[in-house]
């Protein structure tokens, strides 16, 4: 992409990376340090302290570390940023038939489960992985997101959707309207979350709050009528509803338009 006379490039990812180790020798990197304790402390500062409040220097404070100690293990923060959005990724649990038998795991026996179960399992699994981590959704439009757990996470997905008998052409569409809502819904979620915990408030106590100053409102008169007929005594309880709901409708129209293209 071109912004007049300059070429915009799309970001370098750590999977491409060519260095696939540390660029010091063994008795010169820091005792105790690795790939491992790095990401998951990443994960932990991006959890505690966003996006925002992120820097090589105040993951290497968390460490017990010098800065230059953390680039000796990973060549820059885009990198590591990248390594901890894999790493929320594989917090998903996959459906087991969609990622193929595992090694001492088999049931030969046992029914394949209906795509439609499998398919509400990743679209809760995902919207969980981005609730827990609310600063995931901007680093997903940000990298490739082709690390091993991305792509096992995009794999199960593929195959899932497989099962559901649409034709090859129209998979990836159908996909997207699975990924944009669970994504959309699940970002919107995740930061009134956030907001709620830095306000010192329960979730509850911040849409009570808010539904009384409106109260009154004629202009919120169908708001107010829509929120009562939604029924639920607790905004998770409202939440889970909407998604459940939302996402049932996403199943019926993939079916009646897979049912469709059969008949024509």
């Amino acid at each position: 992409m071109a912004t007049g006379s300059r070429v915009i490039r799309p970001r370098s990812s750590v999977w491409l990376s060519e260095r696939k180790t540390p660029k010091r020798k063994a008795d010169q990197q820091p005792v105790g340090l690795d790939h491992v304790k790095i990401v998951a402390a990443t994960v932990r500062l991006l959890d505690a302290e966003g996006l925002s409040g992120f820097s090589m220097r105040r993951l290497a404070a968390e460490l017990g570390v010098t800065a230059m100690s953390v680039y000796w293990y990973v060549e820059t923060k885009d990198h590591l940023l990248e390594l901890a959005l894999d790493a929320a990724m594989g917090e998903i649990a996959l459906p087991r038939e969609a990622v193929g038998p595992v090694e001492g795991h088999e049931h030969p026996g046992d029914e394949p489960r209906d795509w439609r179960e499998q398919l509400r399992q990743l679209a809760s699994e995902y919207r969980q992985a981005l609730v827990r981590h609310p600063w995931l959704p901007a680093l997903l439009g940000e990298y490739l997101n082709i690390g091993p757990n991305s792509m096992a996470f995009s794999n199960a997905a593929q195959g899932v959707m497989r099962n559901s008998g649409l034709p090859m052409d129209k998979l990836p569409s159908a996909l997207s309207l699975v990924y944009q809502f669970v994504y959309g819904f699940s970002t919107i979620e995740g930061r009134f979350a956030a907001r709620c915990r830095a306000a010192g408030v329960t979730q509850d106590e911040m849409f009570n709050d808010v539904m009384s100053m409106v109260d009154d409102r004629p202009e919120f008169e169908d708001s107010r009528q829509i929120m009562e007929a939604r029924g639920g005594d607790t905004v998770e309880e409202m939440r889970d509803r909407d998604f459940t709901f939302a996402l049932d409708c996403a199943i019926a129209g993939i079916e009646a338009l897979r049912d469709a293209a059969r008949e024509g």
